[in-house]
C-alpha cells in the first residue's frame, strides 16, 4: 500500500481551555496559604491591583442575624452568591443520601469531643507573655553544651554540622562517611567528635537508631550487660511479645526478663522530644460550621482566609490617558482584564466553596449532631449532582480545604467515605463509622476472655446490621494500628 501526503478539511468540536479558565481552575484547588502566595505574586505583577485597607463595615459582618435560612431541597446559586458577601448560610437538617461509588481518601485531624460549641469562632488570642518567651530548642541546648565542653577549631565546626543534622527526636540523620567526605576530614575524626557529643544531655541524643539510643541510656545507668545487649538486638521479637524466644536468646529466666523489659520501658526512645521546636503552623479553616437556632446549621466562610483586593480604577484612568504607543495601550488593557478576571475568579471560588460546604452539611448533619457513628456514606458524585457541578470541580474544592465544626477541624475530604451495605437490607453504613465501631469493641476488652477475633467482630457487626467481610475488618483494624487478637490476649495476660 503506497503512502502519500494530502490535505484534508475536517470539522469537529473540541473544548478549548483559555488561560483565564485555567487560572480559575487553578484557584479552586489552592489552599488558603497557597492562595495568599498567588495573590502576592499578582499584586507585584499587576499595578492595577491593590489590597483593600481598613476594617469591614458592621453591616457586612457575618452573624446569625445576617444569615439566610435555606430549605433542605435546594441551594440556589443566587442564595450562595448573596451569602458569599455576607459570609454565612444556614442549612437545615437534610435528607440522607448514600453513595455506592469510590470515595475520596479520608483525611484531616479528628477530635471526637463535643467541646467548644462555637466551632472556633471565639478563639483566644495569645497573651503578650506568649510572644516574649519561648522554649529553648534542642539545637540551642546542644550548642550551649558544645561551648561548655570546650570544643574549638575543627572539632567545633564538625560538632556544629552534626548538631544541625539532629532531628526533633534527637536522632542523627546524617551518614558519617558522606559527611566526612563533604567536610574533607577523616571519618575516624568525625566519629571521635560524635562520641563526645553522645555524652551530652539528654542522654541518648546523636543516636543513629533506636538500639543505639537505648544503649546510650543503659550505659549511663550502668545497666548495659550481655543479656541486655541480646535483648536490644532482638527488639522485633520483643515487639511480638515472644518471651519464650527472648529467654532463650538472652539466657535469663522469666523473672529477669520481666525486669529487663521494665527497664527498657522506663527509657526514652525520643530524648529530644522534651525540647521546644519550631512553631507549628496551625490550620486555618476555610469554612466555619456551628449550630444555630431550631437545629439549623450555620455555614459561613472564614473571611480571614479570603483575599481582599480592589481594582484601582482611578490609577487605570490616569495611566490609560497617558498611554501613547500601541504597546503601552495593550499592556494597560491586559492588566485591567487580568485584574477583573482575578476578582471574578476569587468571587466564584468563594461561592463554590460555600455551596460545596453547605451540601456536605446537608448530607452529614447527623454526624454533626450525634457523632462519628452517624457519619453517612458520601461520594463526590452525590455532592456534584446535588449542586449541579462536575465531580472534578468538587474534588478540587475539597482538596486542602478545612472545615471547623463543633466536633473539631476536619479536611473536607474526611466527609467522603465509602458505603458498606446493611445486612438487613436497610440503609448503608459509612466506612468511617464502621471503623469507629470496631475501635469501640476492641477498647472495651478488659480480660483475655473478652478479646474478640476478627471473625467474632464480623458476627457482632452483622448483628448490628453491618454486612462486612472478615478481610475488611482485618484491613480496618490494621489501619487503626490495632494488634491482632493473639497479641491483644498476650498483652492483657502480661498486665493481669
Amino acid at each position: 500500500m503506497a503512502l502519500s501526503a494530502r490535505l484534508e478539511l475536517r470539522q469537529g468540536q473540541g473544548l478549548v481551555i483559555t488561560p483565564q479558565l485555567q487560572q480559575a481552575i487553578k484557584l479552586l484547588q489552592l489552599s488558603n496559604l497557597e492562595l495568599e502566595a498567588y495573590v502576592d505574586t499578582e499584586l507585584e505583577r499587576n499595578p492595577l491591583l491593590q489590597r483593600e485597607e481598613g476594617e469591614p463595615e458592621p453591616e457586612a459582618a457575618a452573624g446569625p442575624s445576617s444569615a439566610a435560612e435555606t430549605s433542605t431541597d435546594q441551594v440556589s446559586d443566587s442564595a450562595a452568591a448573596a451569602e458569599m458577601d455576607a459570609g454565612a448560610d444556614e442549612v437545615s437538617p437534610g435528607e440522607r443520601a448514600t453513595g455506592d461509588g469510590e470515595a475520596a481518601d479520608v483525611g484531616g485531624g479528628v477530635d471526637w469531643s463535643r467541646a467548644g460549641r462555637g466551632g472556633g469562632f471565639d478563639g483566644d488570642a495569645d497573651g503578650l507573655e506568649g510572644t516574649l518567651t519561648r522554649a529553648k530548642t534542642l539545637a540551642e541546648h546542644l550548642t550551649d553544651q558544645m561551648v561548655v565542653a570546650g570544643l574549638a577549631g575543627p572539632e567545633a565546626a564538625v560538632a556544629q554540622v552534626l548538631i544541625d543534622a539532629v532531628d526533633e527526636g534527637g536522632y542523627l540523620r546524617a551518614d558519617l562517611a558522606e559527611t566526612a567526605e563533604r567536610l574533607g576530614c577523616p571519618q575516624a575524626f568525625l566519629e571521635g567528635v560524635l562520641s563526645v557529643l553522645q555524652g551530652f544531655e539528654p542522654t541518648g541524643v546523636f543516636a543513629r537508631d533506636v538500639r543505639e539510643c537505648l544503649t546510650l541510656q543503659l550505659k549511663e545507668k550502668n545497666r548495659f550487660d550481655p543479656a541486655m545487649a541480646a535483648l536490644l538486638d532482638n527488639l522485633d521479637i520483643l515487639a511480638r511479645r515472644d518471651h519464650a524466644a527472648l529467654r532463650k536468646l538472652c539466657g535469663v529466666d522469666d523473672e529477669d526478663l520481666k525486669e529487663m523489659v521494665a527497664e527498657l520501658r522506663a527509657l526514652t526512645p525520643r530524648p529530644g522530644a522534651a525540647f521546644g521546636g519550631e512553631p507549628v503552623q496551625s490550620v486555618a479553616p476555610d469554612v466555619f460550621i456551628r449550630e444555630g437556632q431550631g437545629g439549623l446549621w450555620l455555614v459561613e466562610l472564614n473571611s480571614d482566609t479570603l483575599p481582599k483586593l480592589l481594582v484601582d480604577q482611578r490609577y487605570h484612568a490616569r495611566i490609560a490617558a497617558g498611554a501613547r504607543t500601541d504597546q503601552e495601550k495593550t499592556f494597560v488593557a491586559d492588566c485591567l482584564a487580568s485584574a477583573n478576571w482575578l476578582m471574578k475568579s476569587l468571587d466564584q471560588r468563594a461561592k463554590t466553596i460555600l455551596k460545596v460546604a453547605s451540601e456536605i452539611v446537608r448530607q452529614q448533619d447527623a454526624f454533626l449532631a450525634y457523632g462519628v457513628t452517624h457519619l453517612r456514606p458520601l461520594n463526590l458524585k452525590t455532592v456534584a449532582d446535588a449542586i449541579g457541578m462536575h465531580e472534578s470541580t468538587v474534588s478540587r474544592v475539597t482538596s486542602s480545604k478545612y472545615v471547623s465544626t463543633p466536633r473539631g477541624v476536619f479536611e473536607m475530604k474526611f466527609f467522603f467515605t465509602s458505603a458498606i451495605a446493611s445486612s438487613s437490607g436497610g440503609e448503608a453504613h459509612s466506612a468511617e463509622s464502621v471503623r469507629h465501631k470496631i475501635r469501640q469493641l476492641i477498647e472495651a476488652e478488659r480480660r483475655e476472655e473478652e478479646v474478640h477475633s476478627d471473625d467474632r467482630i464480623v458476627e457482632i457487626l452483622k448483628e448490628a446490621g453491618v454486612d462486612i467481610a472478615r478481610r475488611t475488618v482485618a484491613k480496618y483494624r490494621e489501619a487503626l494500628r490495632i494488634p491482632s487478637s493473639v497479641e491483644r490476649r498476650r498483652m492483657l495476660k502480661e498486665t493481669a
